[in-house]
């Protein structure tokens, strides 16, 4: 009887189809969350499980992102270390692909430690899956017009 509808995601997401996002996320549960809300847009996600291993898949293969999703509490190297250290590592696109902040801690000065490191947005935990869309089509759409110069 009833037609079937596209996910919302899909439907007002579809400029995220396509796109590949490196997701940098020590907890099990939050990477497999994160994982399924992005695959709804019909965005590729690749896994890191820490900040270097992060780092190592950017300087690897960093053409291959639009955008990185950072935790910032991760054992080895934490988000502001590795995005520290993602935009001083000489890629071509080091300085400017979009890195965005993910934490529990959503305080003012959370947000400026994010900026300082070098991040371009902040999403605070638990993700709010409109306000991740949001945030990563507004980071993206800032890194695309920056491109067409």
């Amino acid at each position: 009887e009833r037609a079937v509808l596209p996910s919302s995601a899909e439907t007002f997401h579809a400029n995220l189809a396509g796109r590949r996002a490196l997701l940098a996320e020590d907890n099990d549960l939050n990477r497999e969350i994160a994982v399924e809300l992005l695959g709804m847009t019909g965005m590729e996600v690749d896994c890191a499980y820490n900040g270097k291993e992060a780092l190592d898949r950017f300087q690897a293969n960093g053409d291959a992102y639009d955008l990185i999703l950072m935790d910032v509490q991760m054992p080895v190297m934490d988000g502001y270390q590795a995005t520290e250290a993602i935009r001083r590592c000489g890629h071509p696109r080091a300085r400017t692909i979009p890195i965005i902040a993910m934490t529990a801690d959503a305080f003012h000065e959370d947000v400026v430690k994010a900026r300082a490191a070098g991040m371009n947005g902040h999403l605070p935990k638990p993700i709010d899956m409109e306000r991740l869309f949001q945030t990563i089509e507004d980071a993206l759409s800032a890194a695309d017009s920056s491109h067409s110069t």
